[in-house]
């Protein structure tokens, strides 16, 4: 699909464009070549690595094998990497910035190795937005549904992504100077007090917990994440795969140019890269509004997602995991991921805990927030 890069519309959100958006809702989307299709021993440990957990039910079939389910699975938010949209691709409005903002999964049942995975997708709805950030903004939500090869349902996830003008979002950087945001600058101390965290951070795992045993107010395990670097991008891309990256490098990465040249931007070198090289280009990241390169949305998302299966142990279920990405976090940042449970109940068969969950980092600024159900079983 050709874009005319010199065209008065081009990074501009127009009713015209709008209305273009709008006639492909409902259309489900021939979405080719993802990531990954399956769920492999490698691809599932890529995953847990590039989110970092280091859960046996995950990386070691010897352990997996004395589980309920036989075999290692994968978490929850694996399914990211095998599909673009849910992680954050948009259509339509060429040129105009696109922010990941969150997503609301539904998962039906665990994901186990060996599956291949299949997806359908279409875009479910567009919002419109004033904000203080970008003025004019456009919520752009899709839904995919997950299947197996036999057909069976793994998951539904909604997920939504922001458009801006890039012009317009540039002035949001004077909401960050207006704030006195300062970037991190950790010594050796807050270093080893970081790793000494990371000493004491074990998984549940196959120590179970038992509903009966959860009470309202009760704290999850906080989770630390960062300080955020360019390196811990890459490991996360390594598991994820992103949509413009997807392991396309050279021939292949100028082929996705012919087809989307909007897509081109190009860097101090002169060279062209896709619009993600703003999670590890510090000067097109101000250019895009923002004072550093920012982590992923999707991958605080599932941050969250393994604060919930940290706490649930190996015997819970992540039945509903819904995140808000709120702000950027941005490179040298520290995340602390935290829960509280804020209800128990029990619906038919199921015994079910509510959490609240909220990424909070070192400047007291809640980066995101979100809630989740879990299912644990029961003594009885």
């Amino acid at each position: 699909m050709s874009q005319d890069t010199e065209s008065d519309t081009y990074g501009k959100i127009t009713d015209e464009g709008l209305a273009e958006l709008e006639d492909r809702i409902g259309t489900v989307i021939d979405e080719r070549d993802p990531y990954v299709s399956e769920a492999t021993r490698d691809t599932i440990r890529h995953w847990a690595n590039g989110i970092g957990t280091d859960n046996p039910l995950y990386t070691d079939p010897e352990y997996a094998q004395d589980t309920q389910y036989g075999s290692i699975t994968a978490p929850p938010t694996f399914l990211y990497a095998t599909c673009h949209i849910s992680g954050g691709y948009v259509g339509g409005l060429p040129g105009v910035h696109a922010m990941y903002a969150g997503t609301d999964w539904d998962w039906k049942q665990p994901i186990k190795r060996g599956y291949e995975i299949e997806t359908k997708s279409w875009l479910h709805d567009l919002i419109e937005h004033e904000t203080n950030f970008a003025g004019r903004s456009i919520q752009q939500i899709y839904r995919t549904e997950f299947y197996n090869q036999h057909g069976e349902q793994l998951a539904t996830a909604d997920s939504w992504c922001f458009r801006t003008e890039r012009d317009t979002a540039r002035e949001g950087k004077k909401k960050y100077e207006s704030e006195g945001v300062e970037l991190a600058n950790w010594d050796e101390e807050d270093i080893e007090a970081f790793a000494e965290h990371y000493r004491q951070q074990e998984p549940r795992g196959g120590e179970t917990r038992y509903f009966e045993d959860v009470e309202e107010g009760q704290q999850l395990d906080k989770l630390l994440k960062g300080p955020r670097t360019v390196t811990g991008a890459i490991a996360f891309l390594q598991g994820w795969g992103s949509v413009y990256v997807n392991a396309r490098g050279h021939q292949l990465m100028y082929a996705l140019f012919d087809d989307h040249p909007g897509l081109k931007t190009i860097n101090r070198y002169g060279a062209p890269e896709p619009p993600s090289r703003v999670h590890w280009d510090e000067e097109f990241a101000q250019h895009a509004g923002v004072p550093a390169p920012y982590d992923y949305g999707p991958e605080r998302v599932s941050w969250l997602g393994h604060t919930c299966h940290h706490w649930m142990g190996d015997d819970g279920f992540l039945e509903d995991l819904y995140v808000e990405v709120r702000r950027h976090n941005l490179l040298g940042d520290a995340t602390w991921c935290t829960g509280e449970v804020t209800d128990t109940y029990v619906d038919g068969e199921k015994h079910l805990v509510d959490v609240e969950l909220k990424a909070t980092n070192q400047r007291d600024n809640v980066t995101a927030k979100g809630n989740a159900t879990i299912r644990l079983p029961s003594r009885e």
